[in-house]
């Protein structure tokens, strides 16, 4: 069952956000009534069973990355709305449940209906739509189980599913702490080298460092080092959820202490390889954060689009806004010494290699908005959202920053709700973290 109709509270909302946004930020309104309705009109299947499956956009699967942040923005509303509210625990039941099928797996098929990229060199099976191994699709649904919490005070969402997954998770974070004793390899036949990994599948090199690998970053583009930064800055903050979820809630649980302990040991060891591997010298001779490292002395300075990203540390909950280490690393992301950073005619901001080169995306523009205090910044990143949507009051995944009405994907949820949450956040209208 999909909506019909747009929720009551949901329009209220609408409404709202219109009546502050005024005259002066009309076109604000327009396209956040747009993509804050199109969300649920259009991607959200709820089952009988209780569970919510969500389209990405213009792919017929579920990414439990994208899943979670294109629901996220309902949380502020979804106290006042149990049905809103009983969606999105329809959704952490059926990520869990995903999970449970497999951790290694990034997205999955509303069925087991055998679609996606079954010919992969991996453990596929007819419920994966594509098994990427991504540290983001663990943390994404810890997230979204706990600020739901966080948000409403429910708690059905944290059932048995739940704690097999969240042992599940920890295992594997734990695995690939030291890759070279995993079990997971990927391969696909393709000309595009962003799709498969090096070395029979395994990627590249790597030397235990305290981090926890990851073989594909949130672009579902391969790692060119193993140990993507972000991500692990990602895990060091949901393995505190656990802690939480696991001393707070699920106290009665016979594995709550075991759970306590590996996550407690998995966030010391995570953050400490943060701190002792995961820094780089700028061509200034500033320290800052690496994008990627190998424990063998490489690192990459550059960072992507897609989140969990740099710029979007203190939006996670890693650091604050003002953290000196952050304040420079955005710096230099923003600069030309990041390879994916593009300045045009029209716009300048972060792209990605998963599309084409002066091509920015809108979640990274949106995200560069939500981890500024600077409130004028705020405005001229929304203003030129909606002044480069190429007419359609929707984001898309990436434009043209000298002609945006050269983008990718028509459809695409996950941009539409950054957007929506950057104009909520420039009103003070944030998620209880």
């Amino acid at each position: 069952m999909a909506y019909k109709d747009i929720p009551k509270s949901v329009r209220q909302f609408m409404d709202e956000i219109t009546a502050k946004c005024g005259e002066e930020h009309a076109d604000w309104a327009a396209n956040f009534s747009a993509a804050f309705a199109n969300t649920l009109l259009t991607t959200v299947k709820r089952h009988e069973d209780g569970t919510t499956f969500l389209l990405t956009g213009d792919i017929p699967a579920m990414w439990l990355r994208d899943s979670t942040a294109q629901v996220r923005p309902y949380l502020v509303i979804a106290k006042e709305d149990e049905d809103l509210a009983s969606m999105i625990s329809g959704l952490v039941k059926k990520q869990f449940e995903y999970i449970n099928i497999d951790p290694y797996a990034n997205a999955f098929n509303e069925e087991a209906n055998g679609a996606g990229h079954q010919s992969d060199h991996t453990e596929m099976n007819d419920w994966i739509w594509e098994r990427k191994y991504e540290i983001d699709s663990l943390c994404y649904p810890i997230q979204l189980a706990y600020l739901l919490y966080k948000n409403t005070g429910r708690t059905d969402q944290l059932n048995d599913s739940f704690v097999e997954g969240i042992k599940k998770a920890l295992h594997v974070f734990k695995t690939e702490q030291d890759h070279n004793q995993s079990p997971y390899t990927f391969e696909r036949d393709t000309t595009r080298k962003e799709d498969t990994l090096v070395n029979d599948g395994r990627g590249s090199a790597v030397a235990p460092t305290g981090m926890t690998w990851s073989g594909f970053r949130p672009s579902d583009d391969a790692c060119q080092y193993g140990y993507l930064v972000p991500s692990n800055m990602f895990a060091v903050v949901v393995l505190g959820y656990i802690e939480e979820i696991f001393t707070n809630i699920l106290t009665e649980e016979t594995s709550s202490k075991a759970i306590l302990e590996e996550a407690k040991r998995l966030k010391e060891d995570i953050q400490k390889g943060i701190e002792d591997y995961a820094l780089t010298k700028n061509q200034q001779g500033e320290t800052i954060y690496a994008y990627e490292v190998d424990g063998l002395g490489n690192a990459s300075i550059m960072d992507d689009s897609n989140v969990p990203n740099l710029i979007a540390a203190p939006y996670l909950g890693y650091c604050s806004t003002t953290d000196e280490q952050y304040l420079a690393t955005r710096k230099t992301l923003l600069s030309k010494e990041n390879p994916y950073f593009y300045e045009g005619k029209y716009a300048k901001g972060i792209g990605s290699s998963h599309t084409p080169e002066n091509y920015i995306w809108p979640i990274a523009l949106a995200m560069e908005g939500m981890t500024t205090e600077d409130k004028e910044e705020k405005k001229r990143i929304l203003d030129l959202l909606v002044a480069t949507d190429a007419g359609t009051h929707l984001m898309h995944e990436g434009f043209d920053v000298d002609d945006p009405n050269n983008y990718t994907r028509e459809w695409f949820s996950w941009a539409n709700m950054m957007f929506c949450e950057l104009v909520m956040d420039y009103f003070d209208i944030r998620v209880a973290k």
